[in-house]
C-alpha cells in the first residue's frame, strides 16, 4: 500500500487523510456525541490498513474527549496525535499533545510529525476547515445504514462547493458502504 506521494521532483508528499463514518442522514456521532451506532462488523478490516500508513493524527478537541473517555487502552497506540485545542489538556497519554494555530498551521505541524507518512484528519470541525483550506487528499467516508436525525455533523457549515472524485467504493456487509473520494483541484 503507497503510504504517500512523490512530488514532481522526487521528494516524498505526506498525504492529509479524512477516514470517518456517516449516518445516512450526514452525522458523525448524535446530539449528546453518543456512537453506540457505529458498532458494525469488519470494522479492523478497514481501518487497521488505513492506519498502517498514518504517522500522526490531528483531531479536535471534541473526539479526543469522546475517544479518550473510551473503556480499554489509548486506541492510538504510539502514534503522535495533536489535539487542535485552545483549552488546557489535562494528564493525557505521552503521544497526545496541544496544538493551535490556523488549520495550515496545524496541518504542517501534523505533517512534520507524520515523516514520511501520512496525516489522519479526525473530527467533523477540523475536517471542514481542511476542506475548505483545500488541505484534505482523500476521504473515506463509512455510510452506516442508520437515520439519526440529529447530531454531529460531518459536512454542515462548509462554505463553498467542493467537488469530488470517487476513486473507490466498498460494501462491507450489514449495509454498509465505504465511499472513497480524492478532491477535484
Amino acid at each position: 500500500m503507497v503510504r504517500s506521494s512523490t512530488g514532481a521532483y522526487g521528494d516524498v508528499v505526506t498525504r492529509c487523510r479524512v477516514f470517518i463514518a456517516s449516518s445516512l442522514d450526514g452525522f458523525i456521532a448524535g446530539p449528546d456525541d453518543e456512537l453506540d451506532w457505529l458498532d458494525f462488523p469488519d470494522a479492523d478490516d478497514t481501518f487497521t490498513p488505513f492506519f498502517a500508513d498514518v504517522g500522526a493524527m490531528l483531531m479536535g478537541r471534541r473526539t479526543y474527549d469522546v475517544v479518550s473517555s473510551f473503556d480499554g487502552p489509548w486506541p492510538y497506540g504510539d502514534t503522535p496525535v495533536l489535539v487542535a485545542t485552545r483549552r488546557p489538556m489535562p494528564d493525557t497519554e505521552p503521544t497526545v499533545r496541544a496544538v493551535t494555530g490556523s488549520i495550515d498551521d496545524m496541518v504542517a505541524e501534523a505533517k512534520q510529525a507524520a515523516g514520511e507518512r501520512d496525516v489522519y484528519l479526525d473530527g467533523g470541525e477540523l475536517v471542514r476547515q481542511a476542506l475548505e483550506a483545500g488541505l484534505v487528499d482523500e476521504m473515506t467516508v463509512t455510510m452506516i445504514p442508520v437515520v439519526l436525525g440529529a447530531g454531529r455533523p460531518l459536512f454542515a457549515g462548509v462554505g463553498n462547493r467542493h467537488e469530488l472524485e470517487l476513486q473507490a467504493t466498498r460494501e462491507l456487509g450489514s449495509g454498509l458502504v465505504q465511499l472513497t473520494y480524492t478532491p477535484v483541484r
